[in-house]
């Protein structure tokens, strides 16, 4: 696993050079933990950037890295290289404050939806036309996971919301979630921190080979 800002930086390359448009990355620190630590994400959005030009990068804001949502707040106002896109969960506490400092620094809002209790309150936000796109990220097993993506983008199309969707699922559930993504048009995302594993089953030896899963999925193709 990717740790280290040349480690990441060398996994977005691979990405990038199987067909991937935009990279998600986690900064981690010199304890190799996942950190919001302005050092640290810039010492890694620049790797990836040297590794991707031209390419955007995108930083997690998760609360497991910063459980305090008023220190996240703190902590992303110092981010002195700033990415291009940061996801932004609707099941933490504290996101309007988030989203409200993300936009305020230019930061593109990736808005995750992992339930349908989030897209109603993503969709009750003063976010709801703000942000870049929206993030339909489900758990579950295949089938469950599956008509839980479908419900959530149901519910957004209520509500007409017009923002692009990438979706993605977890484990080998991924797979299920991505090839139902593609029958809607939707946008996909995969990576080691969605799943080890390609659609046969077999581990993943790195992001590309993902990546390269995916689009060949995407187009249509057995995969």
């Amino acid at each position: 696993m990717p740790v280290t800002p040349a480690e990441v930086a060398r996994e977005a390359s691979r990405a990038v050079a199987e067909g991937a448009l935009a990279v998600h990355v986690h900064a981690r620190g010199p304890d190799g933990l996942e950190t919001l630590d302005s050092a640290s994400c810039g010492a890694t959005l620049r790797a990836v950037r040297e590794a991707c030009p031209g390419v955007p990068v995108g930083l997690t804001t998760g609360a497991w890295i910063e459980p305090d949502p008023v220190h996240r707040v703190v902590l992303v106002h110092r981010w002195e290289e700033r990415p291009d896109f940061a996801s932004a969960n609707f099941s933490e506490e504290g996101t309007d404050e988030l989203c409200a400092t993300l936009l305020e620094l230019g930061i593109g809002i990736e808005a995750g939806l992992a339930s349908l209790a989030d897209a109603r309150a993503f969709m009750a936000s003063r976010f709801a036309d703000r942000c870049l796109r929206v993030l339909v990220e489900v758990d579950g097993d295949a089938a469950e996971a599956v008509r839980l993506s479908e419900e959530i983008d149901a519910e957004l199309d209520r509500a007409d919301i017009e923002l692009p969707r990438v979706h993605h699922g977890y484990d080998i559930a991924t797979w299920a979630v991505l090839e139902a993504a593609v029958k809607r048009g939707r946008d996909l995302r995969v990576g080691l921190e969605d799943t080890l594993v390609l659609p046969d089953g077999r581990p993943a030896d790195h992001n590309g080979e993902l990546v390269a899963a995916a689009v060949t999925l995407a187009a249509g193709r057995p995969g």
